[in-house]
């Protein structure tokens, strides 16, 4: 197992420097340059060229390819060309929220679509089979954007249950220190910010788990399925278990192995999704700070931003297949 995830480790490297080098080169290949953007339409030749050599934007491309790779190389992303701070901070601060709205719509999508498809697999050809795949249909149809606005509407503006927008209340201060802002207002110890952050964390989890939410039951019934044609399972209900144990210790653990592909590859599109979801409900987020950098034409915040993403799906794929061994022990990895 050591060994495989050594490999494993190492073959992330190559494609952190293929996606390193694609963005690299994409970027500057595009139209526009960062330096007029930054001096001014109505800036002069000298000052644009000034400004191109404080950047660093004058030299050849091979050397500032080489020079990026060096900065990588010890850990340092840049620093922004449009608020000169460090990227590494910056990414932390924004992509924290991100992280946090992802892994509470992950969690709201297995917490309902999971026992869904499992209970409509175990009720063919019932009203709760087709009320499932009704609604799987309709959470794969509709657009995030759309559904976040019809919530918005519905349960904000006219019900008024939750809040419309932001992250937090304005004028509630919260201590940043992980930059999470579920835990950083549990820290707090105040119960009523911590509610306040879990109430403007609903809306948008909701709304970002409904695709999810529908794939992960659709899944989990096919593969429920699946398993419940098998054998083994005639031979242990005719050992005597009782069709409770057979369900969980025999079926349901196998049936989990696709899910669990299934939902790792999800996390990541759900990464993607949450730069939508952010702008509907304006939220604090990755998303607004990427926006903003491909608007200004920052190429390290782009750069530092792809970076961190491939390697946060590259860890969530080498999860996914460590995490299969222990579902099913005659997997092995050699």
């Amino acid at each position: 197992m050591r060994g495989y995830v050594l490999r494993r480790i190492a073959y992330v490297l190559p494609v952190l420097l293929g996606v390193v080098t694609v963005v690299f080169l994409a970027l500057r290949l595009i139209p526009g340059d960062p330096a007029v953007a930054l001096a001014g339409e109505k800036a002069s030749a000298a000052q644009i060229e000034q400004m191109r050599e404080a950047l660093g934007l004058n030299r050849p491309l091979p050397v500032q390819y080489v020079e990026f790779l060096g900065r990588l190389a010890q850990g340092d992303l840049g620093r922004s060309i449009r608020t000169g701070g460090d990227i590494g901070r910056e990414l932390a601060e924004n992509f924290a929220p991100t992280i946090e709205l992802s892994v509470a719509a992950l969690f709201i999508a297995l917490l309902v679509g999971l026992p869904a498809g499992i209970l409509a697999a175990l009720r063919r050809r019932t009203a709760i089979e087709y009320g499932t795949m009704l609604g799987s249909l309709v959470g794969i149809s509709m657009p995030v954007f759309w559904i976040g606005l019809m919530l918005i509407y519905w349960l904000g503006a006219r019900g008024g249950w939750f809040p419309l927008s932001g992250t937090v209340t304005p004028g509630l201060e919260i201590p940043s220190r992980t930059h999470f802002y579920t835990i950083d207002s549990a820290l707090t110890g105040d119960v009523a910010i911590f509610g306040d952050v879990l109430w403007h964390l609903v809306l948008p989890a909701i709304t970002l788990s409904t695709i999810t939410m529908a794939i992960v039951s659709r899944m989990a019934r096919s593969s429920m399925l699946e398993v419940l044609g098998n054998d083994y399972l005639v031979t242990a209900r005719a050992k005597g278990l009782a069709e409770a144990a057979v369900l969980l210790r025999h079926a349901l653990k196998n049936a989990l192995i696709p899910v669990v592909t299934v939902v790792g590859l999800q996390l990541g599109a759900l990464l993607s999704g949450a730069v939508l979801t952010e702008t509907v409900f304006g939220r604090v987020g990755v998303g607004r700070y990427v926006l903003n950098a491909i608007t200004a034409r920052d190429y390290p915040v782009v750069q530092g931003t792809v970076i961190i993403v491939a390697l946060f799906v590259a860890l969530i794929s080498l999860v996914v297949d460590l995490v299969y061994a222990m579902l099913d022990p005659r997997i092995r990895y050699s």
